[in-house]
């Protein structure tokens, strides 16, 4: 199942992991990545600076720590160029691993933001296609790894596009 919802990822509790649209320091930093950082306490922090970093397109798993969840699977999105410099596929593969990750790690229900929407300023009805077609063929290959996947989405116009790129077939 797919779905979206309006509200702050870091207070979602009936997911098993939720994903954080990190940078590739994975030490914490501004928007959804500061947000989850503050909220799951600095035992997080300890986690994701032993991870090593991570590349553009690319997902590393932490524990929850303080946040409701067991598990924070962090990806780092693209910085949108205007579209030459491979950010949609960067995006998709963003989405891709995230998945691929929670399966390795039994995770079925899992909560995504919207990433690089924010300050990486990918144009959001792009990202919301990209991400829900993306999850939907993920699903498709893996018909039994996954029971729900939500969109916890911070504002209106967000929830918006990622309504009308679930509901567009």
């Amino acid at each position: 199942m797919l779905q979206t919802e309006l509200g702050d990822i870091t207070k979602v509790e009936n997911v098993d992991a939720i994903v954080n649209a990190a940078n590739k320091s994975l030490l914490g930093g501004g928007g959804v990545d500061g947000a989850i950082h503050r909220a799951a306490g600095p035992e997080l922090l300890e986690e994701t600076r032993e991870l090593g970093g991570c590349e553009t397109g690319d997902a590393k798993i932490s524990g929850g720590y303080n946040l409701p969840v067991g598990h924070v699977i962090h990806t780092v999105g693209p910085v949108w160029n205007g579209g030459s410099n491979n950010e949609e596929d960067l995006l998709a593969s963003c989405y891709r691993r995230s998945l691929e990750v929670a399966k390795d790690n039994d995770i079925r229900n899992i909560a995504f933001p919207s990433i690089s929407t924010g300050v990486y300023h990918f144009p959001v009805d792009k990202a919301a296609a990209i991400a829900v077609n993306t999850v939907k063929v993920m699903m498709e290959e893996n018909p039994d790894a996954f029971d729900r996947v939500t969109w916890v989405l911070f504002d209106e116009e967000t929830k918006k596009a990622y309504d009308t790129a679930l509901n567009s077939d």
